[in-house]
């Protein structure tokens, strides 16, 4: 579904929204995914940037029909020891699926920054989301709700959890442009957030090539130290959309798969 929907042309009106065909009216987790500095040049090229360029359909259908090397001339930055732990995931846990949801993300550092997060995290939450669920089977609530971004979308994708923290379960970052020294901080915030909302739960994701690696390590480091429920990924690789479509993108919905299908039980594998 190419959707569009009330807001600004600065901050966008506009999402791709995939729906399983299976659904069969069952509500289903949302996972709604924020794309990076690259696409920020016009909201149709946001819109379709998960989708045509960073490999969430194929990785999608990768999981849904392991093995999930199906498709790939070659591996480079899966290797086949996480492709085999992957595959037995899969065995005792099958990829149940999810509704995606991706809008377009603006560059907010061309605007006020502060003001447009706050505004573009009210644009989600209270106009898209909505939206969205009266059209799909969405879940409703905030346990059956994602958040995640690629690289400037996972520095958006941290912003807006900070702004709306009662509207998502999971959030987290793929090689999100984060600068080294803020790990303490974002881990503090979403420390006080756990401690007066209830449980969430955190994905880190990076590669050994990515120039955010170590910001994303030491982020990681501060959420293990203030106890939080999160998940560090390191797969080999350079911050690219190759490594994207092979590794990155899998990982991210494997993991927010996991999270929201067991949210409120004990956590899957």
């Amino acid at each position: 579904m190419d959707l569009r929907v009330p807001g600004t042309a600065q901050l966008g009106r506009r999402a791709t929204v995939f729906t399983p065909k299976r659904s069969r009216g069952a509500p289903l987790p949302v996972l709604v995914l924020l794309h990076g500095l690259g696409e920020t040049g016009n909201e149709r090229d946001g819109a379709y940037a998960w989708a045509e360029r960073y490999g969430l359909l194929t990785s999608y259908e990768r999981l849904l029909h392991p093995p999930v090397d199906r498709g790939l001339r070659r591996m480079s930055f899966l290797r086949a020891p996480r492709a085999e732990a992957i595959h037995r995931q899969l065995a005792l846990h099958p990829f149940r699926g999810m509704v995606l949801v991706c809008p377009y993300t603006p560059n907010v550092f061309r605007m006020n920054t502060a003001q447009a997060l706050d505004d573009y995290a009210a644009w989600l939450v209270e106009v898209l989301l909505p939206e969205v669920r009266s059209r799909t089977p969405a879940r409703d609530g905030m346990h059956g709700t994602g958040l995640d971004g690629c690289s400037l979308g996972g520095f958006i994708s941290f912003q807006v959890f900070q702004r709306r923290p009662e509207a998502f379960f999971t959030c987290g970052g793929v090689q999100a442009a984060i600068g080294k020294g803020i790990g303490t901080q974002y881990a503090q915030r979403f420390h006080d957030i756990v401690r007066r909302l209830g449980p969430r739960r955190f994905h880190v994701e990076t590669s050994t090539d990515d120039p955010y690696h170590d910001a994303n390590v030491e982020l990681a480091r501060q959420l293990a130290r203030r106890g939080l429920d999160h998940q560090l990924t390191v797969a080999p690789g350079p911050h690219n959309q190759p490594w994207l479509i092979e590794v990155g993108t899998l990982e991210m919905l494997l993991w927010h798969d996991r999270q929201l299908a067991s949210a409120g039980t004990a956590q899957l594998p």
